[in-house]
């Protein structure tokens, strides 16, 4: 997917998003002959949480593509910052899929991608992780959306996906995972990350990603809440 028509593109919206808890629009984006579906969700349209610095949960869903990205896992549709219809927010490729696939639906079918999708959770610290974010697409790919709710400075992890607790972090995704600790200290990855996130942010991503590095495990559920509601 080219960058370019999400950043420039012209956007039309379609509609609002059911069952969303911000404003969240279905849109088209249009350059010259080339055309997307995109999800769009300005800073306006959210919703002030006590735990998040206000405004910038579509800060952090660009952030969780740019980390997906370098990591190269798992597959979060690319997703930029810009100016839309009802202002600044994140502008993210519409997957299509079937609505009545989700996680509990083929979590045997996906589990290795699905360990993909743990460990970046962990992070990522995504406080948010539902059933319905894990997309099965037309193109038969596992994509993951909706990460507004990541990146906190507080240690956050609440998510469906639990079978693989306790248990060993495959070895590909662990050298990945070894590779970010410097990336996110002193890397490209940082420099990315900056204009997204604060630096307390981006110092607790780094600890949770040198933890995981170390354990080589999965975390365990707790303490507090580890699941979200509702959750699909």
């Amino acid at each position: 997917m080219d960058l370019d028509l999400l950043e420039h593109g012209d956007i039309r919206l379609l509609g609002l998003m059911p069952r969303a808890s911000n404003y969240t629009f279905l849109g088209e984006v249009e350059e010259g002959d080339r055309t997307a579906r995109v999800v769009y969700k300005p800073r306006d349209g959210e919703t002030p949480l006590w735990d998040f610095p206000e405004g910038t949960l579509c800060q952090r869903e660009v952030a969780a593509y740019v980390l997906a990205r370098t990591l190269g896992w798992p597959n979060v549709p690319p997703t930029v910052l810009r100016d839309g219809p009802h202002g600044e927010g994140s502008v993210q490729l519409f997957v299509e899929h079937d609505p009545e696939q989700h996680y509990f639906t083929h979590r045997e079918r996906r589990a290795e991608e699905l360990r993909a999708v743990a460990a970046f959770d962990v992070i990522a610290g995504n406080g948010d992780r539902k059933a319905g974010h894990c997309l099965e697409g037309r193109d038969d790919k596992l994509w993951v959306v909706d990460h507004g709710l990541c990146f906190n400075e507080r240690p956050t992890l609440r998510t469906v996906i639990w079978e693989f607790a306790g248990g060993p972090v495959p070895a590909r995704l662990l050298q990945d995972v070894r590779r970010m600790d410097s990336e996110l200290r002193d890397g490209d990855l940082r420099e990315d990350l900056e204009p997204l996130l604060s630096e307390p942010e981006i110092e607790s991503t780094a600890d949770r990603a040198a933890a995981l590095a170390q354990a080589g495990r999965y975390p365990s559920p707790g303490p507090g809440r580890s699941e979200p509601w509702p959750p699909v």
